[in-house]
């Protein structure tokens, strides 16, 4: 069982003529392999600098992260092979690919980077990767970003993610940028990728809707501290802090939100 943990980490951005702003407050949790924590929170809470954190885009200014109980490494070889294993969905499927390379390219980089297969092997991985995400492969691989759809491009942003065989995932707010119309076949899409794979994942929302359905535990982030956490039910049905049932209550309705045309709501598993 692979484990990521935050262990009491910090931090604080220089600001002109402002000096010091904490964006996060002394977070602590693990993630282990198998499962979903949903990390959720209004814009500037916090959310994204965990990410950030987590796969190093960023440093800590206090705290550590860990992985299998162990101080990530900040530099070299170390830090590739740790990318390697927890790698990250981001949230704008229009900006995280490349418009000049095509479908090809992008999924064919990291297998080579990485060396997962073969040479003679990188063709056929790319299109299992793509029907892995539920995309045609013969009608995508040439294709190049502008000529896919909003929900196509975030399934080429997920299979990038999972070419080099992470155990982690860290989600970035993966649906806000895509219409609502298609936002549940690919949280759908990532859940089961999540079962099949055994992979932890670490769902960033700003939506309890979505995060009580698509996730074991829930976390409350504001102003950069984690105010709530608990088993996902517990945290939407029996809120504790005040911030959390003002977040519940500017959601919709779960059960409307993730009813299907028959009326059926859909639940998690």
């Amino acid at each position: 069982m692979t484990t990521l943990e935050l262990r009491n980490v910090s931090k604080r951005y220089r600001v002109r003529g402002a000096g010091d702003m904490l964006a996060l407050d002394d977070v602590s949790f693990t993630l282990t392999s198998g499962q979903t924590i949903a990390l959720v929170g209004q814009s500037g809470s916090g959310k994204s600098t965990i990410a950030k954190i987590l796969t190093q885009l960023e440093r800590a200014s206090s705290g550590h992260v860990l992985l299998d109980g162990q101080p990530i490494p900040h530099r070299g070889p170390g830090l590739r092979r740790y990318r390697q294993r927890v790698r990250m969905v981001f949230q704008d499927p229009f900006a995280s690919l490349n418009p000049y390379h095509t479908i090809r390219h992008h999924l064919e980089r990291p297998l080579r980077l990485d060396a997962v297969v073969p040479q003679d092997q990188v063709e056929d991985e790319v299109r299992s990767l793509l029907a892995r995400v539920r995309l045609d492969p013969d009608a995508t691989i040439d294709r190049r970003p502008h000529e896919l759809s909003g929900g196509q491009r975030q399934r080429v942003a997920i299979a990038r993610a999972l070419a080099s065989r992470p155990e982690l995932l860290i989600a970035d707010e993966p649906v806000s940028m895509l219409d609502v119309s298609i936002r549940l076949g690919v949280l759908n899409l990532l859940a089961d990728l999540q079962r099949e794979s055994n992979l932890g994942v670490l769902y960033i929302t700003h939506d309890l809707a979505t995060a009580r359905h698509f996730s074991d535990e829930i976390m409350v982030l504001h102003h950069g501290v984690v105010v709530e956490r608990g088993a996902a039910d517990d945290v939407i049905l029996r809120a504790q802090h005040e911030y959390t049932r003002a977040l519940r209550g500017a959601s919709p309705d779960p059960d409307k939100h993730f009813a299907d045309p028959s009326g059926r709501a859909v639940t998690r598993s």
